[in-house]
């Protein structure tokens, strides 16, 4: 196929490759150039809420999926130093049947894992390892972009350049963002804890938010319930670039101490054979985001804090209208991917500041915290997740 039916990606994360899968399924040929050396299933656990399920069961990935996804019963929010329940949520039957889609946990590597076995079983999709996009120049058939691998560097040419390389995109720079990622002052520590080694209400099918003061903690069952993902957040001023920094388990534990974090919570937290951090970083939505034949997408667009469990979504999102405007307009690829960017903008923005302001709500203490567990009480369940139709009900095009 020749160039000017091809699509360059810059990223192998979740985002470039369902990206690449969601273009192929299109007749559009994908090369997608990522720095890393090997392409490892790692992470911990994600969330997939229904928006971004039905665009993976929509890619014929359900039954590579099937065997590892956990499908929560409930969503528990609770006081962490009262261990009062504030509000129950139905997930399970009630998210699939009210949006149409499911509501998935799964492990980050699981999958990846599903993503590279279907991108590799593709004959219109290559994917160059060790490889960094360093630069690009549009012309008038399209883009070129000026690839490193090692002590080597070379060119290629695409009708568009689509960034999926994350927080820190190099193409977003090129692009003329030149504004700098702000430090959230928090922290997240992410561990793997084996099912038998806690409590059994631990284990169990939901996920569970644990709101404490300046911290809070989210645990959930992935692999099929053999393992309970921890996601700890805690106010701290480290800053390390990167999201897979090794943590010490102490540290972790004196952030949640005895008599403010239940004694159970805690066996949990020390049951983690390792544990990994990363500082929170966030940029404020950006309305043009792209230029001629380049553009951005996931992370590299709009970066989420984790307070929404949306980033993994929202790229997922992004993936697929892609996919849809350039299929329509491959004849005119500039035109399309502005029109990409057009329906993507405003709510991925919105996406962020709910993300932004969630996190302002778990971390609140004293009096700020008290009012804001008798409003969750009042609430109710229901409302908690009908409160995000927005979010989960929304369809590709």
């Amino acid at each position: 196929m020749a160039y000017s039916r091809t699509v360059i990606i810059a990223g192998a994360g979740i985002g470039g490759l369902t990206a690449a899968l969601a273009l192929a399924a299109r007749r559009i040929r994908v090369i997608v150039f990522e720095q890393a050396h090997t392409l490892q299933e790692v992470g911990a656990g994600i969330q997939l809420s229904p928006n971004a399920a039905r665009v993976l069961i929509g890619l014929g990935l359900q039954p590579q999926l099937q065997s590892y996804v956990v499908a929560p019963d409930e969503l528990r929010i609770m006081n962490a130093r009262t261990e009062r329940v504030l509000a129950r949520a139905a997930l399970g039957s009630f998210v699939e049947k009210r949006y149409g889609a499911p509501y998935w946990l799964i492990h980050r590597g699981d999958l990846q894992a599903a993503l590279i076995e279907a991108v590799h079983s593709n004959p219109d999709i290559t994917v160059h390892l060790g490889c960094r996009i360093d630069d690009f120049a549009a012309h008038e058939n399209g883009v070129t972009v000026a690839i490193v691998s090692g002590h080597r560097s070379q060119e290629e040419r695409g009708l568009v350049l689509v960034a999926a390389d994350g927080l820190w995109s190099r193409v977003r720079e090129r692009l003329g963002h030149r504004n700098k990622a702000q430090f959230a002052r928090h922290t997240a520590w992410r561990a793997l804890v084996p099912a038998a080694a806690v409590a059994p209400d631990l284990r169990e099918r939901s996920v569970n938010l644990w709101l404490g003061r300046h911290a809070h903690l989210v645990h959930y069952p992935v692999r099929g319930g053999e393992l309970i993902n921890v996601v700890a957040i805690i106010r701290d001023d480290w800053r390390e670039h990167g999201w897979s920094a090794v943590g010490d388990a102490s540290e972790v534990l004196d952030r949640f101490p005895a008599g403010t974090w239940p004694g159970r919570l805690r066996v949990a937290l020390a049951s983690a054979k390792e544990w990994r951090k990363w500082a929170l970083y966030d940029r404020a939505p950006i309305v043009n985001w792209g230029k001629g034949p380049a553009t951005l997408l996931g992370d590299a667009a709009h970066p989420m804090l984790p307070y929404l469990a949306q980033g993994a979504a929202m790229a997922i999102e992004d993936a697929a209208v892609l996919a849809f405007r350039l299929g329509e307009n491959v004849d005119a690829p500039v035109a399309a991917i502005r029109l990409y960017e057009r329906d993507r903008q405003r709510r991925t923005a919105r996406v962020q500041k709910s993300a932004r302001r969630n996190g302002a709500i778990y971390h609140m203490g004293g009096a700020e915290a008290f009012v804001r567990g008798l409003a969750l009480l009042a609430m109710g369940g229901d409302r908690v997740i009908k409160r995000y139709d927005w979010l989960y009900a929304w369809t590709p095009p």
